[in-house]
């Protein structure tokens, strides 16, 4: 395993905050419950503008995305306002692609000053080293999507989707996302305890770089587990279920629940 990519050290003034957020799913299970989601991640946002040095959005934001050169998917303006309006008052934002929005490509960073990663990479956030992705075909099995990622990933592929008019190819996705396994996470995600998949990455990686907090979503589980002594894995959780995520003070990371019933 090669040392993952560096981003910049980000300091950490007094009083700020750094904020990780995965899995909104914007668009499923349907309009209304998606758009009533959407405006509960913008007060989130509201409320982290406060006092945020920096917000990371950790993969499958949308349930589907794909940009055609001259048009996106309909809906999520409000979202996309917001993270606009983030930046332009100096708050950086930074977008991982996640196995269900991989096929963005440079509209979030032209219109929203918005960069977007698509692998894992590590940073010195305050006093701390963090490695965070999505983690989707991170750590053993799952090869059957693995190969898939390989296929979708493929400018191939995502030429071929491009041909198709955007009422037919977003209407296909839109179709196939009602079917999807995020309306069922409060029962069907099971935590496979040493057996998890991101886990045993966490610690291959931990052998060879220190890193004090691995960062993912993909796996809808809020979950806080140790990877060594001084090293712990976080998985951030899902927006439909839980509505998850984790907080960086410089002294610690902590899992987060919004507006919880």
């Amino acid at each position: 395993m090669t040392r993952p990519p560096q981003l910049p050290d980000l300091a950490l003034p007094a009083g700020r905050r750094v904020y990780f957020a995965s899995d909104f799913h914007l668009g499923t299970p349907d309009a209304a419950s998606s758009a009533a989601r959407e405006r509960r991640i913008v007060r989130w946002l509201d409320q982290c503008a406060a006092d945020a040095a920096a917000i990371y959005l950790v993969g499958d934001i949308f349930d589907f995305w794909f940009e055609y050169r001259h048009a996106i998917p309909r809906g999520f303006i409000r979202l996309q306002g917001k993270l606009a309006e983030l930046t332009d008052s100096g708050i950086p934002v930074t977008f991982f692609t996640g196995n269900h929005d991989m096929w963005m490509f440079d509209y979030f960073t032209q219109e929203l000053n918005i960069p977007i990663l698509r692998h894992p990479v590590s940073q010195r956030i305050g006093n701390h080293v963090f490695h965070m992705g999505h983690g989707d075909g991170l750590g053993p099995k799952d090869y059957t999507y693995k190969f898939l990622k390989q296929v979708f990933a493929s400018p191939v592929a995502q030429w071929l989707f491009a041909r198709l008019h955007p009422n037919l190819g977003i209407g296909i996705a839109n179709n196939w996302s009602r079917r999807s396994r995020i309306q069922n996470t409060a029962k069907d995600e099971k935590y496979f305890g040493e057996e998890e998949w991101l886990l045993v990455y966490c610690r291959e990686l931990e052998r060879l770089h220190h890193h004090d907090y691995y960062v993912f979503g993909h796996r809808h589980l809020p979950l806080d587990v140790e990877v060594a002594p001084g090293s712990r894995y976080i998985n951030l959780g899902e927006w439909v279920n839980y509505r998850s995520y984790a907080s960086y003070d410089g002294e610690q990371l902590a899992l987060m629940h919004f507006e919880q019933d």
